[in-house]
């Protein structure tokens, strides 16, 4: 079931970046980022309402509450960037490029997490970072 979940991430992501692309046409980058993390609050919030898990707050620790918000801390400043880099550059280049991320979590997964490398994760961490220099160059 994962899976379906992850696949259904990246087709919202790909979406974002050619939405992205139209809606920051002749705009500052970074007001259309907050503009847009509006609406994500508002849907995240919605949700969390509507299905009435509020409550589970109660059970964060600190530990919870530190590296959520420096996960949200990294979000906001992977969507400034990610929102220069649309305005700048071309979505056919911008999003594999910003899909580096994946190769980096793999990396910092096993090197931080300690999770278990095996030589798919090896080969799709090289195939996806020597795409990305194709890309580049």
């Amino acid at each position: 079931m994962w899976w379906i979940y992850a696949l259904l991430s990246a087709v919202f992501a790909a979406l974002t970046a050619i939405l992205a692309k139209v809606g920051i046409k002749g705009i500052n980058s970074d007001l259309a980022t907050a503009i847009r993390t509006i609406f994500i609050l508002l849907i995240a919030w919605g949700i969390v309402l509507f299905r009435k898990e509020l409550s589970g707050i109660n059970g964060f620790s600190k530990n919870n509450w530190l590296f959520l918000g420096l996960s949200g801390v990294a979000t906001g400043l992977s969507w400034i960037f990610y929102f220069k880099a649309l305005q700048l550059g071309k979505v056919s280049q911008v999003a594999p490029i910003d899909k580096l991320s994946v190769a980096i979590a793999l990396i910092l997964s096993v090197v931080l997490l300690h999770e278990a490398i095996t030589w798919k994760i090896i080969l799709g961490t090289c195939l996806i970072i020597g795409g990305s220099i194709i890309i580049i160059f």
